[in-house]
């Protein structure tokens, strides 16, 4: 089957995920609500003292501050918790034999996770910027360039990517739609275990290793050198591995799970 084929068919499949979306929007409401609940909460009850904590001091009022050292950290908890959603849209699929009638019937095998994945991190990125909005609200006030905006955009993008497609996995590998919507729930969490919230040298020996070796330690000290206009350092070109490991990485997974699942 030639590319053009396998692009229309890929099309044809995220117009089926959107128009899902837009009519089953549970899914996508408690994926954006978690980000939000998390932003006011450490801005408004953690905040003051969390930024005493991390020093910040100045002319702004301290949640202010701290609004800005933790907003990059709750961009990668919406993509993350996008990834729930993900995993539970393809089980659904895989356990409802929607699968099995797209197996009968000539469009391109690799179009129907396609879809599921561009179709997810379209959805991602209307959470991001929902995030964004409620995050200016509340004092988040960003100094990044348009360079830096474009930057941070792609960082993010290929880490959605990435997140997406082993998602995408781990719903193919679930037997039952709850399992799916479990399996990706400490991904949630990973970013809060890494810079997020306060500096990794604050926390125990333990526990600062992983974080400072995470994955989501570098990206997120990336983001927020761009969007505050600080310097990166080495974490720049160490998310980007990050996000282009995890996507290689996610891909293969799907692909390898997704025809097993449907060999004949």
């Amino acid at each position: 089957m030639s590319s053009t084929y396998a692009v229309r068919d890929s099309m044809t499949m995220l117009r089926r995920n959107l128009k899902h979306m837009q009519r089953y929007p549970a899914m996508t409401f408690s994926a954006v609500l978690l980000p939000l609940l998390m932003l006011l909460l450490f801005v408004f009850v953690f905040g003051a003292p969390l930024g005493h904590g991390l020093g910040l001091s100045g002319a702004a009022s301290i949640r202010s501050q701290y609004a800005n050292y933790i907003t990059p950290g709750i961009l990668l908890v919406a993509i993350t918790s996008g990834s729930v959603a993900t995993a539970v849209s393809v089980c659904t699929d895989m356990t409802e034999g929607i699968i099995n009638r797209f197996r009968t019937m000539s469009i391109a095998r690799s179009s129907v996770l396609t879809g599921h994945v561009i179709g997810s991190v379209i959805q991602t990125f209307v959470s991001l910027i929902l995030v964004v909005a409620v995050a200016l609200a509340v004092g988040f006030r960003p100094h990044a360039t348009v360079v830096e905006w474009i930057a941070a955009l792609g960082l993010l993008a290929l880490l959605a990517f990435g997140l997406t497609w082993i998602s995408a996995a781990i719903g193919l590998g679930s037997k039952t739609v709850e399992a799916a919507s479990n399996a990706p729930m400490p991904l949630t969490f990973l970013p809060f275990l890494g810079s997020a919230i306060v500096t990794p040298q604050s926390m125990p020996v333990g526990l600062r290793w992983f974080a400072e070796y995470q994955p989501f330690t570098p990206i997120n000290e990336t983001l927020r050198g761009l969007l505050l206009g600080g310097g990166i350092g080495n974490n720049g070109w160490i998310a980007v591995a990050w996000c282009v490991g995890l996507s290689v990485v996610g891909f293969l997974w799907a692909r390898s799970t997704y025809s097993r699942a449907t060999k004949h």
